[in-house]
């Protein structure tokens, strides 16, 4: 088992915890341990794209994910352990790395569906997380 695990999560996306978030549950140390549930906010402010949204919306939306993810924390945990809801913004699979290292987790474990032509193997996320994180990564398929 491992003290700290790292679950990365979309929330518009059910294959990305179906099946990652039990073996996430089951690797953390359910008494002393601390289960970390993550979801990436895309940055648009920086592409040709973010200028047409309003002024604060990054900000806003940053909010309203916090308050969706915490909510899906306290519909999903089973009672007993210990979880903490986190909504960064940025590049998913950097800012996955990034939350990895500054919680001090021991082991990251996501989900990735079945492949096809665009990304044979591991989603292209998954795939860059195995690539540069320090921790262990474990890749759960999904459907």
């Amino acid at each position: 088992m491992f003290r700290t695990v790292l679950l990365p999560i979309d929330l518009s996306d059910p294959y990305s915890w179906t099946k990652a978030l039990p073996a996430a549950l089951h690797m953390c140390d359910g008494k002393t341990g601390m289960l970390h549930v993550l979801t990436v906010v895309p940055d648009l402010g920086t592409t040709v794209i973010g200028k047409f949204f309003e002024p604060g919306f990054e900000q806003q939306a940053l909010h309203s994910v916090g308050t969706e993810i915490g909510d899906w924390v306290k519909e999903h945990m089973p009672d007993g352990v210990n979880a903490q809801s986190h909504v960064m913004l940025g590049r998913v699979y950097e800012e996955i790395i990034s939350a990895a290292n500054q919680l001090d987790v021991d082991a990251i474990v996501m989900g990735s569906h079945s492949p096809d032509l665009t990304d044979y193997l591991l989603g292209p996320n998954a795939a860059r997380v195995v690539r540069y994180a320090k921790q262990s990564v474990f890749v759960i398929r999904g459907e």
